[in-house]
């Protein structure tokens, strides 16, 4: 069995290959990986177990398909997380978001159509829905992306959806919630958060902090993955959740608790252009068909992330070095 992970330098695409070589799922122990990733700033080497002999890592673009119809053959899966993915860089560049999240997954797919790879899942976002301001979105529910970034992963995720229904692809589509956990780059808001009140340095909370996100931590994402891929049905769409919704003020007097950092260093930052209000996934379908259900609790894995941060200031700090904005 041979698997082929597009972004799999990145945050979650790294937990996965971690966990997959570490014999972390069922049924998969001797599981060849293909690690394909462009090492942009979020993707890292680092993030890898580089030395792993089923390990092997390919530098390159998603958008290139001769270099996909080079790598793919003898791939039975693809695992497809390569993406642009932070929205306040795609307000001031569209373009390269549209161009990895919505060409690049049409030429993976061709890809993989013209190669035979077996199944795929695609990795996407509950940002693709909009905003909510009661009740939680269903798979059923039409997409409204606000953002350049959540326009990208809709038309990547309508890309997917055709070459099944066109081509007969076995596509999966996975919409997440916000995902937390180790190596995630600096950028994001809870490692942004820790990174900074342990440097002492003050933090920017977005308008009034009223904003409400689910929280998910990587390790369930990945499980919740490779549920998808193992018993996923072909052409269906899972939402995964884990019903830890906060705002963006809670969230960040807890990152200030478990830190022990002074409140003073929050600063109110002018809010995002497009702010979406209010993410709430329903998980319902994932959970009676595949029995996926959250194993990590929030504030335990919140503490354990703080720590991990606390104790790898070799890994983030470059990180804050090399972009002056964070």
């Amino acid at each position: 069995m041979s698997v082929l992970v597009t972004g799999g330098a990145g945050f979650i695409g790294s937990h996965y290959v971690r966990t997959l070589l570490a014999g972390g799922y069922p049924g998969r122990d001797g599981v060849q990986v293909t690690v394909l990733d462009k090492l942009t700033y979020a993707g890292n080497l680092a993030n890898l177990p580089m030395e792993h002999p089923r390990l092997t890592f390919v530098r390159g673009d998603v958008c290139d398909l001769p270099l996909l119809l080079k790598v793919l053959p003898g791939h039975d899966e693809v695992v497809h997380f390569a993406a642009e993915s932070h929205v306040d860089r795609s307000l001031d560049a569209a373009a390269d978001f549209v161009r990895t999240n919505v060409l690049g997954t049409q030429a993976l797919l061709e890809a993989c159509l013209r190669t035979g790879v077996r199944r795929v899942v695609h990795v996407s976002t509950d940002e693709v829905y909009g905003t909510i301001d009661e009740g939680a979105w269903t798979e059923e529910w039409p997409l409204a992306p606000n953002s350049p970034y959540a326009a990208s992963k809709a038309s990547a995720d309508l890309i997917a959806r055709s070459y099944g229904r066109t081509h007969g692809l076995d596509v999966r589509i996975t919409r997440c919630s916000n995902n937390y956990g180790p190596y995630q780059h600096v950028e994001k808001l809870i490692p942004r958060f820790i990174t900074g009140l342990l440097s002492g340095e003050s933090v920017p909370l977005y308008g009034d902090g009223a904003n409400v996100r689910e929280w998910l931590h990587v390790h369930d994402h990945c499980r919740a993955i490779q549920l998808v891929l193992d018993k996923g049905r072909p052409g269906e769409i899972y939402n995964i959740g884990s019903g830890n919704a906060l705002t963006n003020r809670q969230m960040s007097d807890r990152l200030l608790t478990l830190v022990g950092a002074d409140p003073g260093l929050i600063r109110r930052a002018t809010d995002r252009k497009g702010h979406d209000l209010r993410y709430a996934l329903d998980d319902t379908k994932i959970r009676e068909e595949l029995g996926y259900e959250p194993t990590v609790p929030f504030m335990q894995g919140l503490a354990d992330n703080v720590a991990w941060y606390r104790d790898n200031p070799g890994w983030w700090k470059p990180l804050r070095e090399s972009d002056p904005g964070i």
